[in-house]
């Protein structure tokens, strides 16, 4: 099973974009924006998938603080005052292949699914 690692995690304020470069060379560009409205937290995605929330109007959010969770995650600090998402690596790393559509979950780094 392929688990990401990052090597770099620094937030842009300028761009709001928070850059993640993983193992792999992999350099994830992932708008605040995109991290807020998909927030890993109950608040966001709920119980079920059923529950999941729609997050709205957040075009212009920044990331006002970055905190590391143990070895597995950083906890993202908006600046509408949510905090409760843990953002895990490996949902980082989803995050950025949705964004991109493509598959890499193989680990073979193809920008196109290399099982077709």
């Amino acid at each position: 099973m392929f688990n990401p690692w990052p090597t770099e995690i620094r937030y842009q304020k300028t761009k709001h974009i928070l850059y993640v470069t993983f193992d792999d060379g992999v350099v994830a560009e992932l708008p605040a924006a995109l991290l807020r409205t998909e927030s890993p937290s109950a608040e966001v995605q709920g119980h079920h998938p059923s529950q999941k929330v729609i997050v709205t109007g957040k075009e212009s959010i920044t990331i006002t603080q970055m905190e590391p969770v143990g070895n597995y995650a950083v906890r993202l600090v908006f600046d509408d005052g949510h905090s409760t998402g843990l953002y895990t690596w490996a949902y980082l790393y989803e995050l950025y292949q949705k964004q991109n559509k493509t598959d890499m979950s193989c680990g073979c780094n193809s920008a196109t699914s290399c099982h077709e």
